[in-house]
């Protein structure tokens, strides 16, 4: 009898690891493309890229205790690649970004925003973050059709099976196989990188960096990487609650951020959508973003050829259905079929407007129009 006890809570123990080792590589459709193309295309010191990630992914762990993501802004991100800047202007963007967001947190500002963000708000902002997603990642498996929209849909039904954490990591090795039997190239490959050196920004980078990159990148952070991860967090923790809160995840990005963006890190922060994709794929506990984060160490530490040769080989259709599965995941509520009528009007309309505007837009409108709505019920 006491065999039989014993061999399911060992089977649990090992379907639980195997959940968080899955959890800890889920968000990878996100983090790859940006953090490759910065490497590649703007000749960024991979060592330094990989170990701010890892650091910050550790820390979170410990800080959280449970699978809180780390993830580049994709604003900030984004902007560095398509326009080629230098990593002075990512390190005085990720400097500014992090104090800005400790300011704001001790200032009791940022508590004020959250507590004006009402459930039907929030739906609304995550609605549309995850169709962003959604779509981006659709485009990214246009690249090689076949494989991206298969991984999908093997990704996608492996939900509904016991062994589903490991559909993930399965696909990433076929897709890596495929690619280099198919002599597909590694954007890595022949690309001379630089030594990982200290560096500082110049007065013009620190007032180019606030105009070109934070300020675009600001109200997505506050909504998408502060507000709408709490919100997720609280929702798949709660009894974790009191650590979740959007005041913490500001302080650990921060810190974060002013700490190591003077060492050549990324811009970085949390992530909804990283939460809602790596919980689909089982993290519960601290261990995904330690293991996630000392992959990325021990990327930093033995980068060589043959590293950038095996990140580069990773089809960009799979890295698409796994941002799509992400989309899906954050997407997806329970408020979209259940809700009363008003608060599904304002999912909408807060959802148009992130989509069409942005996402300081939709916040706004969402909650002026709920603040209108209990004037005129309460006159």
């Amino acid at each position: 009898m006491a065999i039989s006890t014993e061999l399911p809570s060992k089977q649990q123990q090992l379907n639980q690891f195997m959940g968080e080792c899955s959890g800890a590589f889920a968000d990878l459709g996100t983090f790859l493309p940006l953090v490759l193309g910065m490497i590649a295309l703007n000749q960024f010191s991979p060592q330094a890229i990989f170990s701010g990630f890892g650091v910050f992914a550790i820390a979170s762990g410990l800080l959280y205790r449970r699978p809180i993501p780390v993830q580049p802004m994709k604003v900030i991100s984004a902007l560095v690649i398509a326009q080629g800047l230098s990593p002075q202007l990512l390190q005085a963007s990720g400097m500014l970004m992090g104090l800005i967001l400790i300011v704001l947190a001790y200032s009791g500002a940022l508590n004020w925003l959250a507590k004006q963000l009402s459930q039907a708000v929030s739906v609304g902002i995550q609605l549309a973050i995850g169709l962003q997603l959604l779509l981006m990642g659709h485009d990214m498996m246009l690249d090689q059709a076949w494989m991206g929209y298969g991984a999908f849909i093997v990704l996608f039904i492996s939900r509904f099976f016991p062994l589903r954490y490991l559909a993930m990591p399965f696909i990433i090795v076929l897709g890596v196989i495929w690619q280099a039997q198919m002599g597909g190239s590694a954007i890595l490959t022949e690309t001379q990188l630089p030594p990982w050196q200290l560096t500082w920004p110049t007065l013009n980078d620190w007032h180019d960096a606030a105009l070109l990159l934070v300020l675009p990148q600001l109200a997505l952070t506050l909504t998408n990487a502060v507000i709408a991860t709490s919100a997720i967090a609280k929702e798949k923790f709660p009894e974790d609650a009191a650590r979740m809160t959007p005041k913490h995840f500001a302080l650990s990005s921060g810190f974060s951020n002013l700490l190591l963006a003077p060492f050549g890190a990324a811009a970085m922060c949390h992530g909804a959508g990283g939460l809602a994709v790596q919980y689909h794929f089982g993290a519960r506990r601290l261990w995904t973003p330690i293991i996630f984060g000392g992959s990325c160490l021990l990327v930093a530490l033995f980068w060589d050829q043959q590293m950038a040769s095996f990140l580069g080989l990773i089809p960009v259709a799979i890295l698409g259905s796994l941002l799509s599965i992400a989309g899906l995941q954050l997407a997806y509520s329970k408020r979209l079929f259940d809700g009363k009528p008003f608060c599904t009007f304002v999912i909408i309309i807060t959802t148009l407007g992130c989509l069409f505007i942005n996402t300081a837009a939709g916040l706004i409108i969402g909650v002026a129009i709920e603040t209108l709505h209990k004037h005129f019920i309460n006159r």
